[in-house]
């Protein structure tokens, strides 16, 4: 292999952006070489992977996994065990991108490790830059790394910007969201909702927490915050915009009134390709853009009433601060419950909005911060499910 191959880590291999990541290396495996795989408990999977991939180092959060892991490759491979698994992955990889695909605030401490290393991230885990944007962001301002979106909508505001875009100045920025599957059910019926009814996403195929918080529309509040740290995007300037058929991704509007968008069928590789590979795109065969046959896109503003934790989000990420990391923990320890049977679907952002209240905000944000202020939400949260229990 030459110089020019890069070398990548993926966090989260066996879930659908992982897998869809491979796909590309597998297109590309004289452009890209897996070097490191980070999985949760997807054993079976895991182990096909490496038998594929040969990785240097592998990392399995499950405990009784791990032992499967050392019986199949022995010494031939190297099992990092250790509390702080995912970032020892990172900071012992030879790499030069890493794919964080993790889900939740532990993919936050990774990604910085990854930074410091002067590596490419190509960022799914939307909590990083929730729970720690500020943080985030002042590494790169230092020159630490790279990072960029692997969100279809933020890549697509990414491709908007691109080249004779690049430095114009922007009126606002507009993100797209598909709705979810309620997005014409009445109010009256959201108590009723079950969490099968809720995994039934209308466009996306995703793992059960992300695909939770897209029918909350809290993962659309989730990526208006990370767009205010991607772009440096005031949030007066950041628009949410319904868009059923998701074709649109995102658009940019511009000082004179010109809006240029990025289309494409839903299809997660064609984001994570062009993060692998950019400035530079690269072939893809597959299923072409007609809209000829799609007919007409449809365009509604949201409902902030039905769907309270898009307001949530913009509040939140408005207040600045901690205050994002304590929404996105009471967030997890909701969508949890939820999915347990534990609090009913209109719950789910009475107990963020019960963490946000509570809990101390601290504005100027550090690692150790952060990390309070999850766990101080974390409390707050348990404490309210179990007294609606």
């Amino acid at each position: 292999m030459g110089d020019d191959v890069q070398r990548l880590v993926l966090l989260g291999s066996t879930g659908s952006i992982g897998t869809s990541t491979l796909n590309c290396v597998r297109r590309f495996p004289e452009q890209f070489k897996v070097v490191s795989l980070a999985a949760g408990s997807n054993i079976d999977l895991f182990i096909e992977q490496i038998r594929e991939f040969s990785p240097e180092l592998v990392y399995l959060a499950d405990e009784n996994g791990r032992q499967r892991i050392r019986d199949t490759f022995g010494d031939g491979i190297r099992l990092i065990d250790t509390a702080d698994g995912l970032t020892t992955l990172v900071e012992d990889a030879d790499s030069t991108i890493v794919v964080n695909a993790l889900v939740g605030a532990v993919g936050l401490r990774p990604t910085v490790a990854a930074l410091h290393k002067q590596n490419r991230v190509a960022l799914a885990n939307k909590e990083t830059l929730v729970v720690g944007g500020d943080y985030i962001t002042g590494l790169l301002r230092a020159g630490n790394g790279e990072l960029l979106p692997v969100d279809s909508e933020h890549s697509a505001i990414l491709q908007c910007l691109a080249g004779q875009y690049a430095g114009q100045e922007i009126e606002s920025i507009i993100l797209t969201a598909s709705g979810g599957p309620f997005r014409t059910w009445e109010k009256e019926r959201f108590a009723s909702i079950t969490p099968a009814d809720a995994l039934n996403h209308p466009t996306w195929a995703m793992g059960n927490k992300i695909t939770i918080d897209a029918a909350t529309l809290m993962n659309k509040g989730f990526e208006v915050i990370e767009a205010h740290h991607l772009f440096s995007m005031p949030y007066e300037k950041l628009r949410v915009c319904i868009h059923p058929q998701s074709i649109v991704h995102s658009m940019v509007e511009f000082f004179d009134g010109a809006v240029v968008a990025q289309m494409g069928c839903p299809d997660m590789e064609l984001p994570i390709q062009y993060a692998l590979s950019y400035p530079h795109r690269l072939p893809m065969t597959g299923k072409r853009l007609k809209l000829d046959e799609i007919g007409s896109l449809e365009f509604t503003p949201p409902d902030m009433q039905r769907f309270p934790c898009l307001r949530l989000c913009i509040e939140a990420g408005k207040t600045g601060g901690t205050a994002p990391a304590v929404l996105n923990a009471a967030n997890e320890i909701a969508v949890a419950a939820f999915l347990e049977d534990k609090i009913h679907y209109t719950e789910i952002a009475q107990v963020v909005e019960t963490a946000l209240s509570e809990c101390d905000i601290v504005q100027k944000t550090s690692l150790e911060a952060v990390e309070t202020a999850d766990s101080a939400a974390r409390r707050s949260a348990q404490k309210t499910i179990t007294g609606k229990g």
